[in-house]
């Protein structure tokens, strides 16, 4: 499958690559590597798997500065690490005799590029370490793998494809993992504002698959908990690895709550009211967002972000709008705006709306979204479409609400055209898996009939495109069962007539 045939994913918000350098070069394990490195003179003795050698292992805690800390050696090795595998430590490979050195090292050639180098250089030498550490965290230890039988573990016999173990699922699983965080980042404005996601959450999002949510009041079944219990415990090794590394901000898994080997487990999870904050809870950083979206990108997923369609036509930019959470929209549209004059802007926008193609509707309320943050100077514009049949009606509804004087008053063809081009407008943004979006059109729906009793009367003589697919949708969707029938009938004298 070619990335033009996936699905597109919602768009995210992101700082500069400015910014986003300057935090991958404030993260612990960036800036530990980067010291190592050039701790690491011409010479240093590596082992065969380019590790520190024990004896140099304490000069290089001390040159961390970490001599007094609990976990100086961990820090060190993983900083280490970091460093050889982005190339900020070069490893030269030596013959020698066994049990001695393997190889020296050296400062590497992306040193300087991570202390100089351009905010693209330093995203992609941030990059290339994260790779690193995920492979880390998505391979378990030889303890995790042999359980019971570690005491018998011989690594010269030892034989991994004897163990029920799936590299490629494993991955699979923590990308999973993150892809969960990244959609919550997109979609969600708390968190994209900084909010914390309950570890018990992404958990439950990797064991229950979409649309077999257990229904109101109803419990979740004890294999599905004990699933969901085992997911947790088993992010929370994981996240622990990667948070070093900047993408991510995690709050552990309070340790009292894991169950010792022996002891029963809870067989439950946490209540509404418990303090969710200790099952753990996490959060991508915004440089986790901009590293999660690069491998989406390298693997072929479309994962726009806000400010992708700055420089696109208003065409394009309209009938992206509404589809986008109303921050997202909101940043959008201001980055189309920034360099452009805004009445050729609010021209050019009114322009891109008019047409009676399927995606018309849908760009005349981009065009509403965008023109809501033109000011005074578009006025002119607005004025130019007050007669046409497409634009006159929301050119009136800009004018008025920013009470312009002699604005001529709709006559009640205008109204209805609208109301048909507005509803096929909303019908086109609702997603039918989302409840509460359906919910929230059906309640327009029974508004706009209570309103005007004789609404479908007169709405089937619409002379609009969509007439006869919006009178379907609401029979689809009024709660009045009557009404419900009068919308259906209205529907078929809306194709009688077209046709």
């Amino acid at each position: 499958m070619s990335g033009a045939d996936l699905p597109t994913l919602p768009p995210v918000r992101l700082p500069t690559e400015a910014e986003l350098a300057r935090d991958a070069l404030a993260v612990p394990l960036v800036t530990r590597a980067a010291a190592l490195a050039r701790w690491a003179r011409p010479g240093v003795p590596v082992g065969a798997g380019a590790e520190l050698l024990a004896e140099g292992l304490p000069e290089a805690i001390a040159a961390l500065g970490l001599d007094a800390h609990e976990y100086a050696t961990e820090l060190t090795v993983e900083a280490w690490n970091f460093a050889v595998d982005t190339g900020l430590v070069d490893v030269t490979e030596e013959e020698g005799e066994p049990g001695t050195a393997a190889g020296t090292a050296a400062p590497g050639a992306e040193l300087e590029r991570l202390t100089a180098g351009t905010p693209e250089e330093i995203l992609d030498i941030w990059a290339d370490g994260l790779e690193a550490v995920l492979a880390d965290a998505a391979t378990p230890t030889i303890e995790d793998l042999l359980g019971d039988d570690l005491e018998s573990f011989d690594p010269e016999t030892f034989d991994l494809d004897t163990l029920e173990w799936d590299p490629d699922e494993e991955a699979a699983f923590l990308d999973s993992a993150l892809a969960q965080l990244y959609l919550l980042a997109a979609t969600d404005e708390d968190v994209a504002a900084g909010a914390m996601v309950p570890l018990p959450v992404v958990a439950a999002a990797l064991v229950v698959p979409d649309g077999e949510e257990p229904e109101d009041g109803e419990e979740p079944s004890d294999e599905t908990l004990e699933e969901v219990s085992s997911v947790m415990m088993r992010l929370d090794e994981q996240f622990r690895v990667l948070e070093g590394t900047g993408l991510l901000e995690y709050d552990p898994v309070d340790q009292t709550l894991i169950v010792a080997e022996g002891e029963e487990a809870a067989d439950e999870l946490p209540a509404e009211e418990e303090d969710l904050t200790r099952y753990g809870q996490v959060r991508l950083t915004p440089l986790g967002v901009y590293g999660v979206r690069r491998r989406m990108r390298e693997a072929g997923l479309n994962a726009p972000a806000v400010g992708d369609l700055a420089t696109a036509g208003a065409g394009a930019l309209l009938t992206e709008l509404p589809h986008r959470a109303h921050g997202a929209a909101q940043a959008e549209a201001e980055a189309w705006l920034a360099d452009r004059d805004p009445l050729t802007a609010a021209r050019e926008l009114l322009t891109a709306a008019r047409g009676t193609d399927e995606d018309a509707p849908l760009r005349r309320l981009g065009c509403q979204l965008a023109l809501a943050l033109v000011g005074a100077p578009a006025e002119p514009a607005l004025r130019e479409v007050l007669a046409d049949r497409e634009l006159g009606g929301l050119a009136r509804v800009w004018l008025a609400e920013r009470g312009a004087a002699d604005v001529p008053p709709p006559d009640e063809d205008l109204i209805f055209w609208l109301t048909i081009d507005t509803l096929a407008a909303q019908l086109a943004t609702v997603d039918e898996e989302e409840e509460d979006e359906e919910n929230e059109l059906r309640t327009l729906i029974d508004g706009l009939t209570v309103q005007h009793s004789s609404f479908f009367e007169h709405a089937w003589r619409v002379d609009h495109p969509a007439t006869a697919e919006v009178l379907e949708a609401m029979g689809r969707l009024h709660p009045d069962r009557a009404l419900a029938e009068e919308a259906r009938k209205a529907a078929l004298r809306a194709r009688d007539r077209g046709e």
